[in-house]
């Protein structure tokens, strides 16, 4: 076994040797509040209605590789117009593989610093040149000089924009955006992640900008354990992203499950009200601690600046009494003594707060 270890580096491309998997906290008997998901299970009735609908899956059987009902349930919930296509990833994070593996090898993909891990992620596994454009610090908006420069200068084949982004929680200007979108010579991504807690979005920009797509997903919503995203875009520019999807990447359970759960969308309507009343008092409480400082979001999750060099202290001390949320001061830049809270349940979010307070008593 030691002469095969020594092939490894024989083996594996360069760019994975140097990278680091992705990794997910242990959160066993803590209160999660590290992931950015919905807090909210199912009422009863609705539970059994959904498991009834289970019993007609057949599992001895391949899903339907295009999730036809599916895709219309989304197309009718979403008011995406008959010119557009949608294509479905096993999460989002499979709609960006499928992006990324598209390209040439001398490709360059292009997002800002910070922003969602997997851009970069996973154009470094696939060996191609990620761009990274600073936020403005203090707004974390974007630099958009900077960002026309650098497109004029390096010609991305994608540009990813998170909208709200991930982590900051902000809206970038819709007038940065669309000077991006006109610039841009290759495809420009909408990830709207989290448009079920923005009031705002690019979906109905796509008749306007044939470069542009639009990608979402289910997770936020509340059904993250469904594993289910979805781009919209042009059929042009779908047909060949479709080409290397892998067939069946959707489970029947998944389109079963995420159709049923469409159709009941004002239950998600409500606990998204719940999640943005709630995110509205803890950003209240965060703006009222000594030493925090608390930045407005359109997401279900807040981020805040700690006092200098204590964010990786109070983040240990805040899971030492029970709760779980994101230490993003190891990534650096602008995230340096920054904490992530996930909006969670009234009582969730007050135990949160509680040992917040005690940590800087």
């Amino acid at each position: 076994m030691s002469n095969f270890s020594n092939l490894i580096p024989a083996l594996f491309r360069k760019e994975v040797l140097a990278m680091s998997a992705y990794h997910v906290a242990n959160a066993s008997g803590l209160i999660k509040l590290d992931a950015m998901e919905n807090p909210y299970t199912w009422p009863d009735d609705v539970r059994a209605s959904w498991l009834e609908t289970l019993k007609t899956c057949e599992l001895n059987r391949y899903p339907d590789p295009e999730a036809k009902l599916l895709t219309q349930t989304i197309r009718q919930r979403n008011n995406i117009p008959p010119a557009f296509d949608v294509l479905l990833g096993n999460g989002s994070d499979e709609l960006i593989q499928i992006l990324l593996m598209a390209l040439p090898p001398t490709a360059r993909v292009m997002s800002t610093q910070p922003s969602f891990v997997m851009y970069q992620q996973i154009s470094q596994s696939l060996g191609l040149s990620f761009i990274n454009i600073p936020l403005l610090p203090g707004s974390f908006e974007l630099d958009l000089p900077t960002m026309l420069g650098a497109i004029a200068d390096h010609q991305p084949a994608i540009i990813f924009l998170a909208y709200p982004n991930n982590p900051t929680g902000n809206l970038f200007s819709a007038e940065a955006i669309n000077k991006i979108i006109a610039a841009a010579n290759g495809l420009v991504v909408i990830d709207e992640a989290y448009a079920p807690f923005a009031d705002a979005s690019y979906m109905g920009e796509l008749a306007r900008h044939e470069n542009l797509l639009v990608m979402r997903t289910v997770s936020k919503l509340g059904l993250a354990g469904l594993r289910l995203g979805y781009l919209v875009g042009a059929p042009a520019i779908l047909e060949q992203l479709n080409k290397i999807r892998l067939p069946y990447n959707i489970n029947i359970l998944t389109q079963v499950t995420a159709r049923f759960a469409l159709t009941h969308h004002a239950l998600f309507d409500e606990q998204t009200q719940l999640i943005c009343a709630e995110r509205t008092r803890v950003y209240e409480h965060l703006c009222n601690m000594p030493g925090i400082t608390a930045y407005p979001s359109a997401a279900n999750f807040i981020l805040f600046k700690t006092p200098k060099d204590k964010a990786t202290d109070i983040f240990a001390a805040i899971r030492q009494r029970g709760v779980l949320i994101k230490n993003l001061s190891p990534q650096g830049g602008l995230l340096i003594d920054c904490l992530r809270v996930t909006i969670g349940k009234p009582e969730e979010n007050r135990a949160f707060i509680a040992a917040l307070k005690s940590c800087l008593d």
